[in-house]
């Protein structure tokens, strides 16, 4: 029996102390033929000895500068195709992996129709009964809209094997077949939206994107970038939605959005001005300046190398 080779392919900005819990997670599994590379994406915390020193199976990938998220991924997604990858498990390095979750995910690829992506449960990690997400419904606008299963408690009413219009990337198994026809992670982005943008150019070439109940994982959602409401993913998130919709949608769609999305981030930012509140301000003013770089991006198309400094310090 001829069983797929899966690379496991973990990102990480200085992560250690959410290796600490992932890489055994992950090295406990069950399924027979995968390997595992932790991509150290610039990391100024011992990354890369922490892990040759603990886990020294583990493949480490060290780039310096950070490339991004969707840089960083597309060096591994690179250097595990190079080593004859069949699958690419793409995962997030704060979670914590169920040990049949692999299992599931090459079974359900391998029997279910032009599988391009599939993933499986995901729940919070300080919650770990309720579920962050099972997949994401269409918005009319900004494609993806809520995601499945939000602040639910499991009770099974997920456990059906599914077809999804989009899901979240916190682990997704992606096929090489559908890499080496459309390739992976667009780098423009550098975080936040690549892949909206990878699962929008996948379904326009035929593939498609599915769910398992059959793997879960734990996440503690957005830890390395300072959690969901952070300067950082508040001005990326605009940026990278103005750049989905040049690549995926009409001028007419990145013109409303523009206008709406700025005046709404524009009042807000001035409702904190006015309630004085120095902690909402900061990513507030964030977003209005991402909705800036994504209208400058729409002129030059220069791709974005690093954090700016002004979004570290608004981070802080």
């Amino acid at each position: 029996m001829n069983i797929p080779k899966v690379f496991v392919l973990i990102l990480s900005y200085n992560g250690t102390k959410w290796l600490k819990d992932c890489l055994p997670a992950v090295l406990s599994m069950d399924y027979l033929n995968y390997e595992v590379v932790v991509i150290d994406n610039g990391s100024s915390d011992g990354t890369e000895d922490y892990v040759h020193k603990n886990f020294p199976q583990v493949h480490v990938l060290a780039l310096k500068p950070n490339r991004g998220y969707a840089g960083g991924f597309v060096a591994g997604l690179e250097y595990a195709a190079n080593l004859g990858a069949d699958y690419f498990l793409v995962m997030n390095n704060d979670t914590e992996i169920d040990s049949h979750a692999l299992t599931a995910l090459v079974d359900a690829a391998e029997s279910l129709d032009r599988a391009g992506f599939v993933t499986g449960k995901v729940y919070f990690h300080d919650h770990p009964d309720t579920l962050q997400t099972t997949g994401r419904n269409e918005h009319p606008v900004i494609w993806t809209g809520r995601h499945i299963g939000l602040l639910e408690k499991d009770t099974g009413q997920y456990d059906q094997v599914a077809e999804r219009v989009f899901i979240d990337d916190v682990y997704t198994l992606v096929s090489r077949k559908m890499y080496d026809e459309i390739g992976g992670y667009d780098p423009q982005f550098y975080l936040q939206c690549e892949e909206l943008d990878w699962q929008l150019r996948a379904k326009k070439a035929g593939w498609k994107i599915y769910y398992t109940p059959h793997a879960r994982i734990w996440h503690r959602v957005s830890a390395t970038t300072g959690g969901t409401d952070s300067a950082i993913n508040n001005y990326f998130l605009e940026r990278s939605r103005i750049i989905v919709m040049s690549k995926h949608g009409s001028a007419g769609r990145i013109i409303r959005y523009v206008i709406s999305s700025g005046a709404q981030a524009l009042y807000r930012l001035m409702g904190a001005v006015l309630r004085l509140n120095y902690r909402t301000f900061k990513p507030r003013l964030a977003r209005l300046l991402g909705i800036g770089a994504g209208v400058m991006w729409l002129i030059h198309h220069r791709p974005m190398k690093a954090v700016p400094g002004l979004i570290l310090s608004l981070s802080t």
